[in-house]
This record gives C-alpha cells, sequence and structure tokens, in this order.
C-alpha cells in the first residue's frame, strides 16, 4: 500500500498556451514527498535530524501538559529512530471526517496535514508544535513507520509507508503501561543524508532536558557501544535546576567571575520568561535563546530584547557605581557581552516564528523582555555591587582591547594595488579567481610547504606553509592573536577579515580552506590550534562547510615492484581479504563443498559484515555460539511468534526450545518452557545464566534493527555457513606467486637467472610443504585466519608524517580532487564543542588531565 509522488508529465515544447490542463493538483502527503524541503528545510542532515526532533517536540509538548516525565529515543543500526514517552498516547477512538469517512483519531494525525490537538489551547497551552503537519511530515518522508500506543488499559499498534496506512488498527494485547512509541527508518530514495549524527541530537535532547525542570531524556545509540562496559553508547539528561545548570554546563572548566548563574524567571502579559546569565574570564560569547523549548537558532524578538536591556542596564548601573570616569563613551553592545554565557527561554501561547523549521522568532514580546530584565538585572546588580564591579571592569577592559584590536587589525587588512599588495610573501597562489573553485592548503611545515607547492595544481590551489605552532588563541586576548604573524598570515591570505565590524564570510577567497597536518602527535596538535582559531573567530567558516581536513593515506603496502596506498585498517584488511582469496580454496560442510576466487572474496565481505552484527545483537544475548544457534532459527516475521491455533507455540519457536534444551549444558544455561505474552499475545523463550540474568528470544529481539541487518546477512551466505572449515592452497597460486617473486627479484653479483630459477623450484616446493590445508572450527577463526595470512608477506609502511612523500606521492594521495579524501568540520554540538575546547586548550589543567585519564585507554596511536 506504499505509495510514491505522481510521476510529472515530462516536459514538452510550450506553443505558448497556458490552460487549466497545465495546472497539477498535489494532495497532502503526496506533496510533502515532492518537495520535503518546504515542511523539515532540507533533505540533507539538517532535514533528516528535522524528522527526530519533530516526534520528540510532541513528547515534550506532553510533558509541557503535565502528562509525561520521560522521554526516550534510540538510535537503531540501520539508522532508524524509536522515540517512547509516558505520556497520555495518541487517541485511537473513530474519528468522522469532513467528507463522511471514519478513521481512527491516530491515523487522522498520523496521514492527514493540518491535523493536530494543538490548534487552541484546551489540551497545550504552551507546545512546540503548532501547524498541524510535524509528524505526518515524518511518516510521509519515512519508508517505514510504526506506532504503538497504551491506553485505557490496552496496548494499539498500527503500521505505515510512506505516508499511507498498510494495516489497521489493531488492539495486540493489555497493558498498564500509558504513552507512545513510533518507530520510523527514513527514507532512503527522499534524503540525501541517511546517517544520524549522535551529538547533533544530544545537543538537542540535552537542551530540551535542560529547558524542561525535571524531565529525564534518554538517548541510546545502538550503533556505537561504550568501550569500557561494552553496553550500547547512552546518555541520561535530567536537571533539577533547569536553564541555571544549562549556564554552569556551558561553563565548564571555566574560571568564573561569580560562582552563581543570575537567574530571572516571571511571567509577564501572558509569556512566561527565564533567564539564566553568568560571566567567565574569557574573550567571546554564547547566547543560546529557545521558544516554546525551540531553539531560535536564527534569534528574534526576544534575543533583541534581552540584549538592549543587557546593554543599557550595565551602562546604567557602571554610571551610578562612578566607574566610567576614565571611558570616553558608553559601552558597547560587543563590550557587555565580551565572556557572557547566558540562556533565554520564553514560553507563550501561539507563537509566530519564520517557517516551518522555527528559526527565528517574530512574536512581538521584544518590549515585555526589555522591561523585565531592565527591573530584574537593574535590581540584582544594585544590591550585589562586588558582582557588578566585576562585570562592567571586565566590559571596560573589553573597550580598550578592542581599540588596541582595530589597530592591530588594520595590520592584517590587504593593502592596495599601489600599496604593493598584502599577501603574505610565502604564500603561493593559484591563478583561478573564482572562490568556490580555489582551494587553500593551510601546509604544516616548511617542508612539507615546498612539497605541496611542486605536487598542486597551480591553477585552482594556493598553498600557505606554517612555521611551528600557533598561538593558542583560548588563551590569548584579540589584539596579542592579532600580533601573531603565523594568523596574521592566515587572515591575510582569507581575505573575509576578522572581528564582528569587519569579518565578511562572503569575502573569502578560497571556498575550501584544507588543514594538512602530519599524522603524529604534533600534527594533531597543530591542527586542534587551526580549529581552535577557527571556532574562536571564524566559526561562520565552519557552519557553512568551508573548512576540511585532509586525508593523507596511513598506510603504503608493498610486495616486490608491486605498491598500493591504503587510507586507514579497515581498507586494510580488505585488500588483505582480497589478496588472500585469490590463492584460496575453502571447503565448508560434511559434504566439502568449497569456495574459490571472487565468489571466495564476496563471501568474505558479506562474512565480515555478518559478524559486526551478530556483535552488536550479542551484546543481548551474551553468548556468540548462542547467537549464531538463534540466527540458524530464521526467526524474521511476527508470525514466527504468533500462534494460529489457539495456545500451540509456534513451529520455529518449538524448533529452537528444543535446540536450546539440547545444548543448554554447552551453553551454561536453563531454559523455561515458551510463554504468550499478553501485551502483544506473541510467544518467547526464555533462558537463565549461570550468572542468574535472565534473557529473552522474543519479537521484541526479532524485530529490532540490528537482529534483522543480522539476519538479511545471514540469508546471504547462509549456504556457506556450515562447519567445519578447511582451508586449502591452489597449486596455479604457488605458482603466481614464484613468478610475481622472480619478477622482482634484484641479481646480485654473481646470480644468474638460471640459479635464481632453481632457487625459486625449491621455495616453491618449500611452499608446498608449509601450505598443508587447515582446518577452522567457526566462521569467525576463518575470518581472522584469512586476513592474517593476506597481510604476510608484504612490506606494510605507516606514514607519519607529510615530508615522507614526494611532490608526485602527495598529488596522487592527498591531493588530486579526482582520488583524494577530504574531512569536512562540521558543527554539530555547540555546547559540546565549547566544552571540549576549553577543556584542551583553556586554562584549567585539572580537567585536562582527568580528559586525559579517562581516554588514556582509548588511544590507537602514541608517539613515545
Amino acid at each position: 500500500m506504499a505509495t510514491e509522488p505522481r510521476d510529472l508529465p515530462p516536459p514538452v515544447e510550450s506553443n505558448g498556451n497556458y490552460t487549466g490542463e497545465d495546472i497539477t493538483v498535489l494532495e497532502g502527503m503526496e506533496h510533502v514527498r515532492l518537495r520535503p524541503a518546504m515542511y523539515i528545510g532540507s533533505t540533507g542532515e539538517m532535514g533528516l535530524h528535522h524528522l527526530v526532533y519533530e516526534v520528540v517536540d510532541n513528547s515534550v509538548d506532553e510533558a509541557l501538559a503535565g502528562h509525561a516525565k520521560k522521554i526516550e529515543v534510540t538510535i537503531h543500526v540501520d539508522n532508524s529512530i524509536t522515540v517512547v514517552d509516558d505520556g497520555r498516547g495518541i487517541p485511537v477512538d473513530m474519528m468522522a471526517l469532513a467528507n463522511g469517512e471514519k478513521m481512527p483519531a491516530v491515523q487522522v494525525v498520523l496521514t492527514k496535514l493540518n491535523a493536530g490537538g494543538k490548534f487552541d489551547s484546551s489540551n497545550y497551552k504552551v507546545s512546540g508544535g503548532l501547524h498541524g503537519v510535524g509528524v505526518s511530515c515524518v511518516n510521509a518522508l519515512s519508508q517505514e513507520l510504526n506506532v504503538e500506543i497504551w491506553r485505557d488499559g490496552h496496548t494499539w499498534e498500527m503500521d505505515f509507508s510512506c505516508g499511507i496506512a498498510t494495516s489497521e488498527l489493531r488492539m495486540a494485547g493489555t497493558s498498564k503501561r500509558r504513552g507512545t512509541k513510533v518507530h520510523f527508518l527514513p527514507d532512503k530514495s527522499i534524503f540525501t543524508a541517511t546517517e544520524y549524527n549522535y551529538d547533533t541530537l544530544a545537543q538537542r535532547l540535552r537542551e530540551l532536558a535542560f529547558l524542561n525542570k525535571g524531565l529525564e531524556i534518554v538517548l541510546t545509540d545502538e550503533r556505537t557501544s561504550d568501550p569500557k562496559t561494552g553496553e550500547a553508547r547512552r546518555a541520561e539528561f535530567r536537571y533539577a535546576g533547569g536553564i541555571a545548570e544549562f549556564v554552569k554546563h556551558l561553563n565548564r572548566g571555566k574560571s568564573v567571575l561569580h560562582e552563581k548563574p543570575i537567574v530571572m524567571e516571571a511571567q509577564r502579559d501572558n509569556v512566561e520568561i527565564e533567564i539564566a546569565l553568568q560571566y567567565n574570564d574569557s574573550y567571546s560569547e554564547s547566547v543560546f535563546s529557545f521558544a516554546n523549548n525551540i531553539n531560535t537558532v536564527d534569534g528574534g524578538t526576544h534575543l533583541s530584547g534581552f540584549r538592549t536591556s543587557l546593554t543599557r542596564t550595565i551602562n546604567a548601573i557602571g554610571q551610578q557605581l562612578g566607574l566610567f570616569k576614565d571611558v570616553k563613551e558608553n559601552l558597547s553592545g560587543d563590550d557587555v557581552r565580551e565572556g557572557l554565557v547566558a540562556v533565554v527561554s520564553v514560553k507563550l501561547s501561539q507563537p509566530q516564528f519564520e517557517g516551518q523549521t522555527k528559526g527565528k522568532l517574530n512574536s512581538d514580546i521584544a518590549g515585555t523582555v526589555q522591561a523585565f530584565v531592565n527591573e530584574r538585572l537593574g535590581m540584582y546588580l544594585e544590591q550585589n555591587p562586588p558582582v557588578a564591579r566585576k562585570i562592567i571592569n571586565k566590559a571596560i577592559e573589553a573597550a580598550r582591547a578592542r581599540e588596541a584590536a582595530r589597530k592591530a587589525r588594520d595590520l592584517t587588512r590587504r593593502k592596495g594595488a599601489l600599496d604593493g599588495g598584502g599577501l603574505p610573501g610565502k604564500l603561493a597562489d593559484c591563478s583561478e579567481r573564482n572562490p568556490d573553485r580555489c582551494e587553500l592548503y593551510l601546509v604544516e611545515g616548511e617542508s612539507a610547504g615546498g612539497t605541496a607547492k611542486q605536487g598542486r595544481d597551480r591553477r585552482f590551489q594556493a598553498i600557505l606553509p606554517l612555521k611551528g605552532k600557533i598561538l593558542n588563541v583560548e588563551k590569548a586576548r584579540y589584539d596579542k592573536m592579532l600580533g601573531h604573524e603565523e594568523i596574521r598570515a592566515m587572515i591575510t591570505a582569507l581575505g573575509c577579515g576578522i572581528g564582528k565590524d569587519d569579518f565578511d564570510a562572503a569575502k573569502i577567497r578560497y571556498g575550501k580552506i584544507i588543514l594538512m597536518t602530519d599524522a603524529d602527535v604534533d600534527g594533531s596538535h597543530i591542527r586542534t590550534l587551526l580549529l581552535t582559531f577557527f571556532f574562536r573567530h571564524m566559526t561562520e567558516l565552519i557552519k557553512r562547510g568551508n573548512i576540511y581536513i585532509a586525508q593523507p593515506p596511513l598506510f603504503k603496502i608493498k610486495k616486490g615492484r608491486s605498491e598500493q596506498y591504503v587510507k586507514d585498517e579497515r581498507e586494510l584488511n580488505r585488500v588483505a581479504i582480497k589478496r588472500a582469496s585469490e590463492g584460496m580454496i575453502v571447503r565448508h560442510g560434511e559434504n566439502a563443498s568449497h569456495i574459490e576466487g571472487s565468489e571466495l572474496t564476496r563471501f568474505m565481505g558479506y562474512l565480515n559484515e555478518y559478524l559486526a552484527f551478530v556483535e552488536k545483537v550479542d551484546k543481548r544475548i551474551r553468548n556468540e555460539q548462542l547467537t549464531e544457534l538463534i540466527a540458524r532459527a530464521e526467526l524474521t516475521h511476527r508470525a514466527d511468534f504468533t500462534s494460529k491455533n489457539g495456545n500451540e507455540v509456534p513451529a520455529k519457536l518449538t524448533h529452537l526450545y528444543d535446540e536450546l534444551v539440547e545444548h543448554s549444558d554447552d551453553f551454561g544455561i536453563k531454559v523455561s518452557k515458551p510463554v504468550e505474552d499478553e501485551e502483544h499475545h506473541t510467544w518467547s523463550v526464555c533462558y537463565t545464566t549461570t550468572q542468574g540474568a535472565t534473557r529473552c528470544v522474543d519479537y521484541a529481539l526479532a524485530s529490532s534493527p540490528e537482529f534483522r541487518q543480522m539476519m538479511a546477512k545471514y540469508s546471504q551466505i547462509s549456504q556457506y555457513l556450515e562447519p567445519p572449515f578447511l582451508i586449502e592452497y591452489a597449486a596455479k597460486a604457488t605458482q603466481e606467486s614464484a613468478a610475481e617473486e622472480l619478477e622482482g627479484t634484484e641479481f646480485e653479483e654473481g646470480q644468474t637467472p638460471a640459479k635464481v630459477k632453481a632457487e625459486v623450484k625449491a621455495a616453491r616446493r618449500a611452499s608446498r610443504i608449509l601450505h598443508e590445508p587447515v582446518e577452522k572450527s567457526t566462521a569467525r577463526e576463518l575470518f581472522a585466519y584469512i586476513v592474517e595470512q593476506g597481510k604476510k608477506d608484504y612490506d606494510v609502511q605507516r606514514y607519519k608524517g607529510l615530508g615522507e612523500m614526494t611532490a608526485p606521492q602527495l598529488w596522487e594521495t592527498t591531493m588530486d580532487p579526482e582520488r583524494r579524501t577530504l574531512l569536512q568540520v562540521k558543527l554539530e554540538d555547540i555546547a559540546e564543542t565549547e566544552a571540549i575546547f576549553t577543556t584542551l586548550m583553556g586554562e584549567d589543567v585539572e580537567s585536562r588531565r582527568k580528559f586525559i585519564e579517562d581516554n588514556a585507554l582509548d588511544v590507537k596511536n602514541l608517539d613515545i
């Protein structure tokens, strides 16, 4: 019953007529699928994550209405999402539509645009959802959506695909729970990005927990596991202190001017206003604004009212305290916001935003917020003169530094043609003048810079070598930073200026700014220093996607005259499998059926993926052999867990039960008889381990994305997975190996080709003796053995520095747009990014030491 957007008629040559036949009408979900960007902003990463926000915002609205306390969000291995809350549950009663048709309310909510419970204030006085299109858009843009509702003592289920119901609403069983579970898989035919970013979701969910005191939000990522516990990556957000704790969180590791955040909250003119702020000794500001829990990234009336009032109030208090004797003019907004960390949150009924993505608040509340801040902040500073003096003195220092920085900044501006040109002398510029086609490589060291200059394409690639390590701008005041030679050279070369008055991202001279450093500790440090500079002073370039990191290959593998560059460990394993498979025959099962050549290579690729999913499923089972036994039961459909004849246990589950009982001693488990689940009317088999833990094989396990992925891979290779596995070496492969060995031999003095041929024959005979058949009892042992064999006889060189490559090698591996790999720098979680830069690059030594201790065991490449 799934539907795709209607195929529009192909363009035809116009005859000048324009009639009603030329008008196309798209109904409801069809329009969403054809023009998704209109509803969710884009079909890239932003839109993909917006789907989650739409579903979560509905759950948060339940919490705002006082009906929910906990929300659980899970990212599954197939990048599908599950959101569970303990609210009232979506209504399931039948509704009469305008055309007389009757339909369950949940189906109306999920399949009809402009249908929702937030058009008046009877159910939700305050909500983030307004237009009634959010969750229905999620349904329209998902290739699969399943909803489960607990209310009135029953469990209800319904399935959808591409916005269309694929099942009737069914009462699955009984339950004392209440709430809603929504599971959806974004449609890969619509979205250009299909992989969720944990940090992006964590930032939004953390914000929601801060903004709603006492609300617990849990984020679980089943794609990755905690290296210490082996469990799925998990974060719990719950903050009793609300946005005051948010401000403290943002100031972690920083030296603050006053210990407690200044908190102001009240209700004015039917608007709930909550503001928290705290100053630190840094030189940047960090202000977050929200309206009805929605992060208004583009600000709005509430933020402008706060900023105006903050500047006015601090100037007024400074005059009262007589602190402006040596100051010629009032402090500017930039001066009073230096070192400020603030959160501005307003909640109002029927707010007005710009567009469905709600990036800017347009409701006319600037005057309300301004009057509120004037009163409360003025009162606080009058009652706390020591805090007021610290804040105002910092702002006065900022004003003085601003003037010094203005003079220093003039040095970085490009001079006119009559001044002899202002570009740095060591910049090797490109001839192309269209910024979108130009690339600037910031290269570590003069030596590597010289190599890059020789290897580049002069038409569009510019090289700027950086001498030594640049200044750590996290610890440096603005004017000192602008006095640093290497940083001045970068600013001048980029051409977009710096500082709030001069910076203009549109004037950037290069569309791609590529950081190219060595793959060692020093290179990582220089890369971090450069990223600190861009994050603190040119954040817009990161947001626009201008910053990249070069990815030179980590390995070169060589045998004889054959060389190959390999980008990482994973690629090295893939190459090893391919090379090893060429000379092997693998026999499997009692009948000794065999696979070899390309078939073996393909099997090893699938086996690698299958074993990866076995590991993920095994985190629930905790016994890999038992996990593989369950896979062989091939429980892939709901029908495998449901009974057709009364209380009879399904056939596949009965067979699995018998298998578990038979192998119970081998696995160290005690198996219980199959039982039926009243909530969903499905059967399950449970067992108890020697540690007393009880685990179940049920439909919840079989319907989990990782289990489904495991079974998909299992179906591709099941015919080959029967042990034992016998590995043999083909005679032809041995001869080719000998020929390759002969070809790569350099003759020494006194040697002749005849003597070398004799030596090769002897080596070949020895090879046959060494390569006796090898037997492996499990698929994992087979995979490990073949990877190990693939790496034998090859010289593997790991590159640590760019200087180890010649100019042609650097071009071929790292700079050629046709073959290189670039890593784009993105800003997914501003709060966490702020914290990590403060920890790694700031003044707090103790927090940096703790970070090193906590992450020491995760280090992969350590220079000693």
